[in-house]
């Protein structure tokens, strides 16, 4: 029995701690625009050798490395030799370029890694995708060069976004309303770079740029409140403009169009094209100009009032009439897919960029709380410009509804930094913002096949579990009443039982109730109830190891049967049976409450492992009439102690998990290090990449083995050297 429970923690141990790292292949558009960007640092850096200014070189050469840093497993996920030969090439150069050796030989080694960057020709790569990651980096150089009053950044931001847009036009396609939106999107970007606007309205325009280029507009959505948004930007604006503020005034414009009337305009070209294309020209562009020449302030607000609004007012209420027509739309439906459609490529990259988006966001808490807000702000655009756009692309082509809440969530999460909001709800934010996070990978990744087997298994391991022990001191009790022909009271011992089935459902109703009603809680209620199915699963996996001996068992039942029968009375026996099940029917309810918190999507797994463990158990009984003492007691308890330590271990790993989610425990990222599960094998197994998580499992799974080794290894030798000793007394003794 002792292997056979080593064996299963071993086992455990090994599945908790021993998964190979998963190999996260990236698509080729990442492949193409980390090739694209590096070389754009490289020619710089060329350009600025050939212009022996070799302190501009120096810096260019720095801003490719650390770019290549940042991206050079997914180099390495295309070909790990060419990768690292390249990297130790970037490094090489930048040490050259610092010692100020002669230009030929930088030249030179220019030369090399040039030719090792052109050496892979990058076919089939969407050109949109590509021209939206070179202006994810323009971004981020921007933003280091409003920061750092760097000039090789500056440099380095209005090459990526030139280079951008003539990607874009070498693939645009024949939408030509979408084309001319995005082509006067980059002429306005171009103009705020050349004129070094804040980085926050550089940010806006490449945005929605991104967004067109990525396909975002195409969701479809409740717009009432961005009709009401766009209403009240233009009573700010011009209120900026009485103040003579036109610099406010203008941001309050890109504001209004880039961050609002974007996502309308699905719907109203649907109702009315000649009305969108009129909005649109008047909004991005005549009322900008106004505001830009400093027209006189009763102009610009005449034209509000009396051209724009009016128009928006036309355009909401074709939208909503349309929508009035039976069978209408206001947006073309598209076929979507089903979860977990996407391609392994396409899960992979979700994965790696919600890995990113969940370390930036704990730099976005970090900064804000300490009143860097400019930073935070950066960061906190970072993980949906850098990342979150990018989950998008598989995630809208399957719920578009969702994947607006999420943009919703970021936007918001932007505007409470910029208003210096209070720390607990941008806290707020970002705690909703990391429960979709992991939402977003489920849509994504679909359930997948191991998951799934986990949760039938885990349920029917509980339900058996739980139903074990009730079935054979129930049995026990039964069969000593035939034996001892008292079978009278074999009535009083189902009254019991189904008294006590009846107060589980209603414990299990009392329980999802109060969850249900926990609202914002609900989590640290999830949390709460995992950590004590954790430490009820601890009790009483030891407890069963107590009685793990047939001998110790049949103990325990004789004094049951004995407490009973003496008295002779029908209410012991009823309270007998109805302790000893609703005692497991309690435990199985805050067990399955814990569960069902982490098994989403599987719950028909969970419901047909809870149905056959039933089944299980019921043959199990049937069996009993007949074997009697022959049951293999060690086997069965040693395998419900096992599950209950996996159980709990798990168990253990979500609690944690869902407390680091709500800001209640550290959280310590191991990227790297710990094997990075996809989510809904992480919730099955408890198995985060988190220091805090792995060593509260690491813990309990000490305690688990050391003390089943002594109670099955230590014990029975001491007892066996005991019986041994006392034997040889008594020998000696006869003597």
């Amino acid at each position: 029995m002792y292997s056979i429970l080593a064996w299963g923690l071993i086992f455990l141990a090994s599945t908790l701690f021993a998964v190979s790292p998963l190999a996260f292949a990236q698509p080729t558009d990442d492949f193409a625009s980390s090739q694209i960007i590096v070389g754009i640092g490289l020619d710089l850096a060329k350009d600025s050798i050939q212009n022996d200014d070799l302190a501009q070189a120096k810096k260019f050469a720095k801003i490719a490395n650390d770019y290549y840093g940042r991206h050079v497993n997914e180099m390495r996920s295309f070909d790990s030799e060419l990768a690292d030969a390249i990297h130790v090439e970037l490094l090489d150069f930048y040490s050259l370029v610092s010692s100020d050796e002669n230009n030929g030989q930088l030249l030179g080694k220019l030369s090399v890694i040039d030719e090792l960057l052109n050496s892979v020709q990058t076919d089939n790569i969407d050109n949109n995708v590509v021209s939206a990651k070179i202006l994810a980096e323009a971004d981020i150089q921007y933003q280091s060069y409003f920061q750092n009053n760097d000039d090789a950044s500056l440099t380095f931001s209005v090459t990526l976004i030139n280079l951008a847009k003539d990607i874009f036009h070498d693939s645009a396609n024949s939408d030509s309303r979408l084309t001319s939106e995005i082509s006067s999107f980059f002429d306005d970007l171009q103009d705020s770079v050349s004129e070094k606007d804040s980085f926050v309205q550089v940010a806006t325009l490449i945005t929605a740029i991104q967004r067109d280029l990525l396909g975002t507009e195409s969701v479809t959505f409740d717009s009432d409140n961005l009709y009401d948004n766009i209403r009240g930007l233009y009573s700010e604006l011009e209120m900026s403009i009485d103040n003579g503020n036109y610099a406010q005034a203008e941001e309050l414009a890109i504001e209004a169009y880039l961050e609002n009337f974007e996502y309308l305009e699905p719907s109203i070209e649907t109702a009315d094209s000649e009305l969108l294309e009129s909005l649109e020209f008047n909004m991005r562009e005549k009322l900008r100009d106004m505001i830009v020449s400093k027209s006189p302030e009763n102009e610009i607000k005449e034209f509000i009032s009396l051209t724009i609004l009016p128009d928006l007012n036309a355009a909401e209420t074709a939208v909503s009439s349309l929508e009035l027509v039976p069978g209408a739309a206001p947006v073309p439906k598209r076929d979507l897919k089903e979860m977990g459609e996407s391609s392994e490529t396409e899960k992979s990259g979700v994965r790696k960029e919600i890995d990113f988006i969940r370390d930036t966001l704990e730099e976005t808490l970090a900064h804000y709380s300490a009143g860097n807000y400019d930073s935070a702000y950066t960061t906190a655009r970072s993980a949906y410009l850098d990342s979150y756009e990018f989950v998008e692309i598989p995630l809208r082509q399957i719920d578009p509804d969702f994947t607006l809440e999420v943009e919703y969530q970021f936007a918001q999460l932007r505007n409470l930094i910029n208003e210096r909001a209070d720390y607990n709800d941008v806290q707020k934010v970002i705690v909703d913002i990391r429960r979709n996070l992991d939402e977003s990978e489920r849509v994504v990744s679909g359930t997948g096949e191991i998951a799934p087997t986990i949760a039938f298994s885990s349920s029917f391991a509980v339900i058996f579990r739980e139903g074990l022990e009730s079935v054979l001191i129930i049995g026990a009790i039964v069969s000593y009443l035939e034996a001892s022909r008292n079978t009278q009271f074999k009535k009083y011992i189902y009254y019991g039982i189904i008294a006590a089935i009846g107060a589980t459902a209603v414990t299990w109703a009392i329980a999802s109730y109060i969850i249900d009603i926990s609202g914002a809680n609900r989590e640290l209620v999830e949390a709460i109830a995992a950590l004590s199915a954790t430490a009820v699963l601890f009790y009483v996996s030891f407890w069963v190891l107590n009685k793990i001996e047939h001998k110790k068992w049949m103990e325990f039942v004789k004094a049951k049967v004995w407490q009973a029968t003496t008295t002779g009375s029908a209410m012991v026996f009823i309270m007998l049976s109805f302790f000893t099940v609703f005692r497991e029917g309690f435990e199985t309810v805050l067990f399955y409450q814990a569960m069902s918190g982490f098994a989403k999507y599987m719950e028909v797994y969970v419901g047909l492992g809870f149905v056959v463990g039933i089944l299980s158990l019921l043959l199990l009984y049937v069996f009993m009439k007949k074997l009697g003492k022959k049951l293999p007691l060690r086997v069965l308890f040693g395998l419900t102690m096992g599950v209950g330590a996996y159980l709990s271990i798990a168990f253990l790993g979500n609690a944690i998990r869902e407390l680091q989610i709500l800001d209640i425990l550290p959280y310590t990222g191991l990227i790297g290090i710990i094997p990075r599960l996809d989510i809904n094998l992480a919730t099955m197994t408890g198995i985060y990449p988190t220091l805090e998580s792995i060593i509260g499992q690491l813990i309990l799974l000490g305690v688990y083995l050391v003390a089943s080794s002594y109670v099955l290894v230590v014990r029975p030798r001491k007892e066996t050297r005991l019986v041994a000793m006392r034997k040889s007394r008594s020998v000696a003794d006869a003597d």
